[in-house]
C-alpha cells in the first residue's frame, strides 16, 4: 500500500489512523532518511491513543516508553547502534510480541531479518514537505491494513 503525505499534519493524521490497527504485540518498523517523518508519524500514533504531551525522538536515549490506555508503547531509535541486533541487549526483547506492548522502531531495517513478523512503513522524500510512505508487512494478515485505505 502506498500513501502520499503533503505535510507533517497529514503524516500525523496517518499515524492516528494507523493507531486503530494496533492491538498490542505489534512491531512496527519505520524506515527512511533523517527528517523523513518517522518521529512525526509516531506522534500521530500516540495522539490516536489519546497521548497529549510532546513526543520526543529517542535518538540519544535509544528508547522512550509511553503508557497509553492499556498499552505500553516503546519508541526505539536504532540509528546510533552499530548492529541492529544490539536492540536485543536493551532489555526490551522479553516484551516483544506480547499483548499489551507495541514497538515502533526507527531504522528498523537493521533488524527486520531477525523478526518473524512486523508491519513496516518506508518514508521517502518526494519534495521538501511531501513524502511517499510505502506500507508493507511480514507475517501479518494484509486485511489489517484496510483501516488505512
Amino acid at each position: 500500500m502506498v500513501v502520499m503525505s503533503q505535510s507533517s499534519s497529514e503524516t500525523i493524521l496517518l499515524g492516528k489512523r494507523f493507531s486503530k490497527l494496533i492491538t498490542g504485540g505489534d512491531i512496527i518498523l519505520l524506515e527512511g532518511d533523517l527528517g523523513g517523518g518517522k518521529t512525526t508519524f509516531v506522534s500521530g500514533v500516540l495522539e490516536g491513543f489519546g497521548y497529549r504531551k510532546k513526543t520526543q525522538s529517542p535518538s540519544f536515549t535509544l528508547v522512550r516508553q509511553y503508557k497509553v490506555r492499556k498499552l505500553d508503547i516503546y519508541h526505539i531509535d536504532l540509528y546510533r547502534l552499530m548492529k541492529g541486533d544490539d536492540i536485543f541487549n536493551l532489555g526490551v526483547e522479553e516484551y516483544m510480541y506480547k499483548f499489551g506492548y507495541c514497538f515502533l522502531i526507527e531504522w528498523g531495517e537493521k533488524i527486520e531479518d531477525s523478526l518473524p513478523r512486523y508491519l513496516k512503513l518506508k518514508f521517502s522524500f518526494v519534495k521538501e514537505n511531501s513524502r511517499k510512505i510505502v506500507i508493507s508487512s511480514k507475517g501479518y494478515d494484509k486485511s489489517r491494513l484496510k483501516v488505512l485505505g
